[in-house]
């Protein structure tokens, strides 16, 4: 039985390399090249780069002399990856600071920004990069259900506690990192917290949908402001962000081998978060969403002007900022 699931493993991973080099010639994500020293005194915040996305975006900004502050929930890793980052950018390159963020804590939200605002003089850029993928039902500190509360709310209070900081800097830029999987999302107001029922499918979806809401709607509110917003969808990337998902031990090798086939890179998947944090094409552009770095059409629900002013009035209610 086992010679025969290598054997198998070994025939099904022939085939996806095949596949992958006829089917990746027209999807390849574009590898962007900027000036070495293009972001030379900027200082950008990404949410969640100890892994995955947000350390291959952290990365790369780096190469470009930005100074990142490494917004993590967990400390240890944060100092590792930020170790990985700085031996692999080289020396002569941008700097790495590690500030402590946990999503699913408001007061851990509002100390972050407080220490920001008091120590950092201008913020250029926020990447709101950080997200929970299908986990098992859980709740956050302040008892909003896990993925709609670290995905949405706990970005939500961020942004608008960095707002003014961001203004100061202008111009500036505010990331918003969504998913395509919006797609199978719905905003129910009456159960916003999962109580009539939890689907982590449908949790997560919610939450990125949430994402495309809160940026159309911080568009409008910007609007002559100096500070942009722009979400992206960064596509399926090669990141620990699914371990919630359960995948049977015989599937496992032909879900790696498919991974490798046909998933981008973190590298790959961080293109489009460099574009919009930096790139001058995007001067100026205001309440777009973008995929491999070029300007990507919404379903109508994901720009719903009277949603998303719903979501928005609520989710101030919800994290404190009005009663």
């Amino acid at each position: 039985m086992s010679a025969a699931i290598i054997l198998a493993a070994v025939l099904g991973g022939g085939v996806l390399i095949i596949a992958r080099r006829i089917f990746s010639r027209g999807s390849a994500a574009k590898m962007l090249h900027y000036p070495p020293e293009m972001m030379r005194g900027k200082t950008i915040i990404i949410t969640g780069a100890n892994s995955g996305i947000g350390k291959a975006t952290a990365l790369e900004l780096v190469k470009l002399q930005a100074r990142v502050i490494m917004a993590c929930r967990d400390r240890q890793r944060a100092e590792e990856a930020a170790q990985e980052i700085q031996l692999e950018a080289g020396p002569g390159q941008g700097d790495v600071v590690i500030k402590q963020l946990d999503l699913a804590s408001l007061k851990s939200v509002h100390s972050f920004c407080e220490e920001v605002i008091k120590e950092e003089p201008r913020i250029d850029v926020l990447i709101n990069n950080a997200g929970i993928y299908q986990c098992p039902y859980a709740k956050t500190e302040e008892g909003f259900e896990m993925q709609f509360g670290v995905n949405h709310l706990g970005h939500f209070l961020l942004t608008h506690l960095l707002l003014d900081l961001l203004k100061r800097s202008a111009p500036s830029r505010i990331v918003v990192v969504s998913s395509k999987l919006y797609k199978y999302g719905d905003i129910n107001f009456e159960d916003l917290d999962s109580a009539q029922g939890y689907d982590k499918a449908f949790a997560y979806s919610r939450s990125k949908l949430a994402n495309l809401l809160f940026a159309c709607e911080l568009a409008k509110r910007l609007e002559e402001s100096g500070v942009t917003v722009n979400a992206l969808t960064p596509g399926i990337v090669r990141t620990n962000l699914g371990r919630h998902v359960n995948i049977s031990l015989l599937a496992r090798p032909f879900f790696n081998l498919a991974s490798w086939a046909f998933f981008k890179s973190p590298l790959q998947g961080a293109q489009t978060s460099v574009f919009l944090a930096c790139s001058p094409d995007v001067d100026g552009v205001q309440g777009k969403c973008f995929a491999n770095c070029k300007e990507e059409e919404l379903l109508p629900k994901a720009t719903d002007v009277e949603v998303a002013r719903k979501l928005w009035d609520i989710s101030e209610v919800m994290v404190g900022i009005t009663k």
